[in-house]
This record gives C-alpha cells, structure tokens and sequence, in this order.
C-alpha cells in the first residue's frame, strides 16, 4: 500500500488536525478526522436505515465528520470541478 498525500485542514494547528490521503493502488481515501458525536450517529442510522441491513456501527468501524473545507481534497474524475463548490475557506 502506499499513500498520497492529499490535503490537511488548512490554516491547521500542530496536532489533531483533519487530513486525507489518497491509497494509489485501490483508490480508497483514507481520512483522520473527528469522530461524530453520538447525535449525529444516531441521525445517520436513521436516514442510512435499509429494511435488513443492520444500522449498528461494527468495532471495526467509526463514523468521522469530515469538514466541508476538506472536499476541495477529494480526487474527481478527470474534467470534473474538484472543489464541489467549495472553497476550503
């Protein structure tokens, strides 16, 4: 596996600051970021609930809250604009 580096939340202090990254060989972004509060999971097993499907976060998962500002960093298909509209500002 190697990463690339993509971005980190600008103007960012010293330490705990979201970053993501870029896996070449499998295209999965790896994202450090905030954990969501408990009010934000709890919203999101009830929209992301599919008749079946657990809504229950495994202990090998998390939910993270990714600023808007970091979307600038998310790679788009080719001709595609990259910040989604957003600034990072």
């Amino acid at each position: 596996m190697a990463l690339k580096f993509l971005g980190i939340w600008p103007n960012t202090p010293d330490d705990g600051s979201p970053t993501i990254w870029l896996e070449d060989t499998t295209g999965d972004l790896i994202i450090q970021s905030w954990k969501a509060d408990e009010a934000t999971i709890r919203e999101a097993q009830q929209v992301g609930l599919v008749p079946g499907h657990s809504t229950d976060i495994p202990e090998h998962e998390t939910v993270i809250r990714l600023p808007a500002n970091m979307l600038q960093f998310i790679p788009r298909p080719e001709g595609k604009d990259n910040d989604g509209g957003h600034s990072g500002t």
